[in-house]
């Protein structure tokens, strides 16, 4: 293992499956080859780009596609209340980058929460726009302190991050969620996934996304060459 962690720029939207598809990867080659790895979580908020809530449909639609393939993640479409489906994933969002605050949980802490949130969303069929949905997610995360980050969201803290992020991306070249940054520098956007839209037009009007392939050996390709030396 390297003596120290290797750290990589991961922009997303917490509600994109190809965004949990990408990290599941990294986290487990990661577990693998026994290597620290620290995430940089940076917001590509789509509700903020499209001026919308992502479409549940959309998202339903790649849920089956990923999971239908790779049913060891373990995702589930939405089985709670539609009435309980989360409008807004900017709250959750705004969580991570609080918890980014060493008195919180630092990048660890942060990435934990992250990927608490995604399983409580992904497989739960949680709220997580429900700040004590988001609070109870974060209590199963022993990187965080659950009650610095109570009073982190009641003062707004991780708001502007989202901002700057959305503002940040629309100037530069993140391609979209996820879109990762590894030793180089060099934009990496979906790696590993193959797939097409069976029509032009997304559900519930047209096609439906097929994953025609899905390949790990990126993961492992990024973390090696983020190792640092010397």
């Amino acid at each position: 293992m390297p003596d120290r962690p290797v750290t990589l720029t991961f922009w997303s939207d917490l509600s994109c499956p190809w965004a949990s598809l990408a990290l599941d990867t990294l986290h487990a080659e990661a577990l693998r080859l026994d290597v620290e790895l620290l995430v940089d979580h940076r917001a590509f908020p789509l509700e903020l780009f499209n001026s919308m809530p992502t479409p549940k449909h959309i998202i339903d639609s790649e849920i089956v596609a990923i999971a239908g393939r790779l049913p060891e993640l373990g995702w589930r479409l939405w089985h709670a209340p539609d009435s309980t489906y989360p409008v807004t994933m900017l709250p959750a969002m705004e969580a991570v980058q609080a918890a980014k605050d060493p008195a919180v949980g630092g990048l660890a802490g942060s990435d934990q929460l992250d990927t608490a949130l995604r399983r409580a969303f992904l497989v739960e069929s949680r709220c997580v726009s429900i700040p004590a949905v988001i609070l109870e997610a974060a209590g199963s995360c022993p990187l965080v302190d659950a009650d610095a980050l109570a009073r982190a969201m009641a003062e707004g803290r991780g708001r502007a991050e989202i901002h700057r992020d959305w503002a940040e991306a629309r100037r530069t070249s993140v391609q979209g969620s996820p879109t990762l940054f590894g030793a180089d520098g060099k934009p990496v956007h979906n790696p590993g996934a193959r797939y097409h839209w069976s029509k032009d037009v997304p559900p519930p009007e047209g096609g439906f996304p097929v994953l025609e392939e899905y390949t790990r050996d990126w993961a492992e390709a990024l973390l090696v060459d983020a190792i640092p030396h010397g």
